[in-house]
């Protein structure tokens, strides 16, 4: 087939609230609008969240009302939605809108293919119904894109995917948007009402578990007695909030925490920061992480999943062991007291993004995969 043909493609996805799977997929199906292709999303569930964004860019938006497992009042309106529009590609994002794209199509007349994208290290697979279901759908799905070098390995290592159907497509972000000057930064810091000269830590991702959210709070009461001005901010929204602010308290630093909630716009909010910390027990190819290099933030991270792909130490950040609170303390310590290393990390992750985890290289390289898809 034309390599240059436009594409109908739907991006199907759990909902679009926030979060870093649901801001790439936004940011591509953008992308591929604007690149002329016919782009839609399909939310499996009731959402808000990033679909005012795609809906003002020109991406239309189509809403499953999911209310019981395995719906199929959800795979009725995804195969209209496949099949009325003419689409060549449904690009799932996942594990649950996989298995519900392949049902949806069973059977189905209509030329298409099923791009699946693995965003993380598939923690969720530890169910055995899930890992079932997803592992009947790969048998109607073209080609697994892999976010990063460690997720191919496990899911190919395993066999849950079969290598000749695996891919790594590294996820990308628009670049552009990002930046860090003092005009950026004083505008951040007013949004968060935090002065300038205040030393801050911050952190992007939804508060569950697997972020580790509490590692960062218990290492600030040390971490204030060298910056006694010292506050870190939560950027995100989740069912530990509570569980948080209450662990704050416990170690007595409740007064310099700041819990911003969920936030379309970060990348505004990015330049007020100092050092972005993520703590996270497991990641795929992190896009909060990518959006904090990207505005040039010195970053401290752990090297878990594929954190070591866009961090490497000492060049592009500094990474630590999961769940060692004692070097996490020992890196923000160094880091708040050391700008000129700040900004020698900033530059360096900033000009890594810009060459290798674009939101056109992504975009390219998913096309070339469509392609490949449809040929299968």
């Amino acid at each position: 087939m034309d390599p240059n043909r436009k594409l109908g493609i739907v991006h199907v996805v759990n909902s679009l609230d926030y979060g870093g799977l649901e801001r790439v997929v936004s940011d591509l199906a953008v992308e591929q609008k604007a690149r002329g292709h016919a782009v839609c999303v399909f939310s499996i569930c009731e959402t808000g969240g990033f679909r005012d964004y795609l809906e003002s860019s020109g991406v239309p938006v189509i809403v499953g009302g999911k209310r019981r497992t395995l719906d199929l009042h959800v795979l009725h309106r995804l195969r209209s939605a496949a099949t009325e529009r003419g689409l060549d590609i449904l690009h799932t994002h996942n594990f649950v809108p996989n298995y519900y794209a392949a049902a949806a199509m069973l059977w189905s007349r209509h030329r298409h293919a099923i791009v699946n994208s693995c965003h993380n290290m598939g923690a969720r697979l530890s169910g055995a119904r899930l890992r079932r279901l997803y592992r009947w759908s790969l048998r109607h799905t073209a080609r697994v894109a892999m976010v990063g070098e460690q997720v191919h390995a496990r899911f190919t290592g395993d066999g849950t995917v079969d290598r000749a159907l695996a891919v790594t497509v590294l996820n990308g972000i628009p670049v552009a948007r990002f930046g860090n000057d003092a005009t950026l930064r004083a505008g951040a810091r007013a949004r968060l009402g935090i002065a300038g000269d205040v030393p801050l830590i911050g952190c992007v991702g939804r508060l569950v578990d697997l972020k580790n959210h509490h590692l960062l709070l218990s290492c600030l009461p040390r971490i204030a007695a060298a910056f006694p001005s010292v506050r870190v901010v939560l950027i995100g929204e989740g069912p530990l909030e509570s569980e948080l602010r209450e662990h704050a308290a416990r170690v007595g630093v409740e007064d310099r925490v700041v819990f911003a909630g969920p936030q379309e716009d970060v990348a505004s909010l990015l330049p007020g920061l100092d050092v972005f910390a993520l703590p996270s027990r497991t990641e795929g190819l992190s896009i909060a992480l990518l959006e904090a290099c990207a505005a040039g933030l010195a970053v401290v991270a752990t090297s878990v999943g594929g954190n070591p792909e866009i961090i490497r130490e000492g060049d592009t950040g500094r990474l630590f062991l999961s769940e060692d609170g004692q070097a996490l303390g020992d890196l923000l310590l160094e880091l708040l007291g050391d700008e000129p290393q700040r900004r020698r990390l900033g530059e360096a992750a900033r000009l890594w993004v810009q060459g290798n985890a674009s939101i056109e290289a992504m975009g390219r390289r998913y096309h070339d995969v469509y392609v490949s898809a449809l040929q299968h």
